[in-house]
């Protein structure tokens, strides 16, 4: 494969350090009466402009100041059943254990539903941690609204929320996570080269209520529309996340789509799932999927998946908790902190992380 350095750099460092603009609503008119039309605030989107990169924000904040108070953490994850969010679990548990040896005192609980569909399980976590008095909140919300009236509860007891990947918490204070409709984009590029700008692809997308799937999917169809007008997109279908729905879609999709050429999966459970299919059909269909799961790194070493977005889990979630002390320390922050990721494919795959991101690990004092 011909080597595509824009797709392997990191997707946000070059964005310029600003902060995300707070949404006013101009609403004066001449009337008070209450049946007047006012403008309706825009939904925070934390893909749109103005997010700030971790790397430069590090740089700029310099050291984690220390605590005068001890600090309990919560985390507050989709479902452990699915390996990134167990990855991103070590990730944060990773930089307390970082933070106690070099005497910060900070510790950490983290929980998950027991499936990501059980959005009232995941706010029944939240609402026990903020009964709990826990210090402050690192949250990853099955939809976009189940958490809501928990984030509602912990700012009545002045308790921080960090919004961590996904979905999106319109009442959390920070968002960190990677720019979602980047994935699309990216992925989308490298397929169009792949392909030579010709060809039938198609889409499976994640749970049609979560944030990610919707950005990735925006991501991938608006760079073929503007970039490739030569690929068609013939099928666009959810699978929740599930990795043997996504088979049994793909099945059907090479039946009646003898020349479809390529599948993006929304994450790699999936990707994996419609790998299952093109491998059983004998064809050359291209398969890619999102979050670097080390199941998608095995099967791209072994030639089958071809590509995937590694937002790096393990990272991000050491990250999070170095956002919730800093914001617990009162620092000025922007409201959307995007963090690293990148396009692996087989010519980087065995690449270590650290080195494909520069991480260099937190600045302790």
């Amino acid at each position: 494969m011909k080597k595509n350095s824009t797709l392997r750099g990191l997707l946000s460092l070059s964005v310029a350090l600003t902060l995300l603009a707070a949404c006013n609503s101009e609403g004066n008119t001449e009337s008070s009466d209450s049946s007047s039309e006012q403008a309706t605030p825009k939904a925070f989107n934390p893909d749109d402009p103005g997010g700030v990169a971790y790397k430069d924000l590090s740089e700029e904040l310099g050291a984690i100041p220390k605590n005068d108070e001890p600090i309990q953490l919560g985390g507050v994850a989709k479902s452990f059943q699915n390996e990134y969010w167990r990855t991103l679990k070590d990730g944060m548990e990773i930089a307390v254990a970082d933070l106690a040896a070099a005497g910060y005192d900070v510790s950490i609980e983290v929980k998950s539903a027991q499936q990501e569909s059980d959005e009232q399980g995941q706010l029944a976590i939240v609402s026990d941690m903020i009964n709990k008095d826990f210090t402050a909140l690192l949250l990853s919300p099955i939809s976009d609204s189940n958490l809501g009236p928990g984030v509602t509860e912990a700012k009545e007891k002045g308790i921080p929320t960090i919004n961590v990947n996904d979905g999106i918490i319109q009442e959390a204070d920070i968002f960190v996570g990677p720019k979602a409709d980047q994935n699309g984009e990216l992925l989308g590029e490298w397929v169009d080269e792949k392909l030579d700008g010709e060809g039938e692809v198609a889409i499976i997308v994640g749970m049609p209520k979560a944030f990610a799937a919707k950005q990735r999917t925006i991501g991938f169809e608006e760079y073929m529309a503007e970039n490739a007008p030569g690929i068609d997109i013939v099928e666009k279908q959810n699978a929740d996340w599930d990795r043997g729905k996504a088979k049994n879609i793909a099945e059907t999709w090479i039946k009646t789509h003898p020349d479809l050429k390529a599948i993006f999966a929304n994450n790699d459970t999936m990707a994996l799932g419609a790998q299952e299919a093109v491998n059983a059909s004998g064809k050359d269909i291209l398969v890619v999927g999102v979050d670097g799961t080390s199941e998608a790194y095995e099967s791209i070493r072994k030639g089958e998946l071809d590509a995937t977005i590694d937002s790096f889990p393990l990272y991000k979630g050491q990250i999070a908790v170095e956002v919730a002390l800093r914001r617990l320390a009162e620092q000025e922050l922007p409201r959307v902190i995007w963090t690293p990721q990148a396009l692996i494919d087989s010519e980087n795959v065995d690449e270590k992380a650290e080195d494909i991101i520069e991480w260099t690990g937190l600045t302790l004092n």
